[in-house]
């Protein structure tokens, strides 16, 4: 079946060889990738501008955070080099405001808040420091995004419907910790399938390992959007 725009494959992987390896071997059966950290320092930029050339989408999942000047130059720089369609920033008040404003009027390249992550349960936040649980913390920064002027933001499917109740119909909502019946946890607190992500509001899903460690990544990668269209 033809490629799910709303599937974002992490191309997680320990360097750019095996990164377009997974490329050339799901083909046409994606065509959305994400560049995290761990890639930047191997060649994750150029990578994304060859992925861009090619016709596919990026999604930067760098999770800029610093003072709001730093912050707005590293988004311009981003993105006036072309290299992206999502850009991710902690969702904080002035670095959310630093990202819009250095984003400029390139409309075409989407300013996501990054929520919680979805590796931290309520334990994990009261020994952060935080006074608030999960969902509370989640709808703080999902608001501040939204009065940010962020095109969306990244949330765990359990806290999708509640970013598309806040942010309305046209926001983004992405979420990782997405895992189908078939694949394991791994390190996700906060995981759900691919059809209860998708009946719950969010507008991509991001996924890893399911598709990326299985033994056929380009028929895992069919079975997931199989189970997305299902929705």
């Amino acid at each position: 079946m033809p490629a799910d725009p709303r599937l974002i494959i992490a191309l997680d992987l320990p360097g750019r060889a095996e990164a377009e390896d997974m490329v050339e071997t799901l083909g046409d059966q994606v065509s959305f990738y994400k560049i995290g950290l761990q890639m930047l320092a191997v060649g994750g930029m150029d990578m994304a501008r060859d992925l861009k050339a090619r016709g596919r989408k990026v999604f930067l999942d760098w999770k800029l955070h610093d003072i709001g000047a730093t912050v707005e130059k590293a988004t311009a720089a981003i993105v006036g080099a072309g290299a992206c369609d999502l850009l991710t920033v902690h969702a904080q008040p002035q670095v959310l405001a630093a990202a819009v404003k250095g984003r400029g009027g390139d409309r075409q390249a989407k300013i996501l808040g990054v929520t919680v992550l979805t590796s931290l349960s309520g334990q994990d936040l009261a020994q952060i420091g935080y006074g608030m649980g999960v969902e509370q913390l989640v709808e703080r920064r999902i608001r501040q995004a939204v009065d940010a002027g962020a095109d969306g933001v990244v949330a765990s499917p359990h806290e999708a419907a509640l970013a598309r109740r806040i942010g309305g119909p046209d926001f983004l909502v992405v979420t990782p910790g997405v895992r189908p019946d078939w694949a394991g946890k791994d390190d996700q607190a906060r995981a759900a399938t691919p059809l209860e992500a998708l009946q719950s509001g969010a507008s991509h899903l991001v996924v890893g390992r399911p598709v990326t460690a299985a033994a056929d990544p380009r028929d895992a990668a069919r079975r997931i959007a199989e189970e997305m269209s299902a929705a």
